[in-house]
C-alpha cells in the first residue's frame, strides 16, 4: 500500500520522504491556508522533494474554470494531480483532463456510485473520506470495500486513496481491504510506530543495559 502525506508543510514531508515513507502528497485550499504560503511556490516545492503524484486542488465550482485552473496546476511539475471534487462538473473536468493524460483525483467521495461514476470518467484516484463518514456514525470502512469490490469486479484502474484518515485502526483496516493508497497527515503516519508493548521493552531494555554495564562504543 502506498503513502501519501496530507500536508502543505514542507519540513514534515522532508522528514518523511528521508524514511522512504511519501508515495507522494496530497493538498487542499484548507491545508494550503495552513501552511501560510502561495498555492503555485508551495506545491512547486513539494513537488521538486518527491518523486510521486501531488495531488493541487482547483479552486472553481464550474467545469470550465476547472479545467483551466488544472491546466494551469499542470505546468507546475510533471508530477501533479490535478485534484477536482465529485461533483457533476468536476467529473466532467475529470474526463477533460484525464483524456489529455493528466493525472486526476476526484476527491469528497461518500458513495461507492459516486466512485463508481469518476472510475467511468477516467480518475486515476478516487478519494473516499472515512474519518468524516464516522463523524456521522457511518462506516467509512464499508465504503472502501465496496469499491474495492466494484473496482475489481470491472477492472477499473482507477485507484482508491482513501483518505480522511485519523487513526492507525484506520490505516490497518484499509490495508486488510486492500485500499491502493492511503492519505493522512503527518502525526499519524508517525504514531504507526507506536505500540504500549513496545515501549514497555525498550524501558526494560534500558534498565537491564545500564545494570550490566553493557557498552558497544
Amino acid at each position: 500500500m502506498k503513502f501519501f502525506v496530507d500536508t502543505a508543510e514542507i519540513p514534515a514531508i522532508a522528514e518523511l520522504n528521508a524514511l522512504g515513507m511519501v508515495d507522494g502528497v496530497t493538498t487542499n485550499p484548507s491545508l494550503i491556508k495552513k501552511s501560510g504560503r502561495d498555492i503555485l511556490e508551495v506545491t512547486k516545492e513539494i513537488c521538486d522533494l518527491v518523486d510521486g503524484p501531488v495531488s493541487a486542488e482547483v479552486t472553481a465550482t464550474d467545469a470550465d474554470t476547472m479545467i483551466a485552473e488544472g491546466r494551469k496546476l499542470l505546468e507546475i511539475a510533471e508530477n501533479i494531480a490535478v485534484k477536482v471534487p465529485l461533483t457533476w462538473d468536476g467529473l466532467k473536468a475529470c474526463k477533460v483532463l484525464s483524456d489529455d493524460g493528466a493525472m486526476v483525483n476526484v476527491t469528497l467521495c461518500f458513495s461507492a456510485n459516486q466512485a463508481l461514476l469518476a472510475a467511468k470518467a477516467g480518475a486515476t484516484f478516487i478519494s473516499p473520506f472515512i474519518g468524516r463518514l464516522d463523524d456521522i456514525h457511518m462506516d467509512g470502512m464499508e465504503l472502501i470495500e465496496d469499491i474495492r469490490i466494484i473496482y475489481d469486479n470491472y477492472g477499473f484502474e482507477t485507484q482508491i486513496l482513501a483518505a480522511s484518515i485519523r487513526t492507525a485502526n484506520h490505516v490497518l483496516d484499509c490495508a486488510r481491504i486492500g485500499a491502493d493508497v492511503i492519505t493522512a497527515p503527518p502525526s499519524v503516519i508517525k504514531a504507526l510506530v507506536s505500540h504500549p508493548l513496545t515501549d514497555k521493552g525498550l524501558e526494560t531494555f534500558l534498565a537491564d543495559i545500564k545494570s550490566a554495564g553493557i557498552k558497544i562504543l
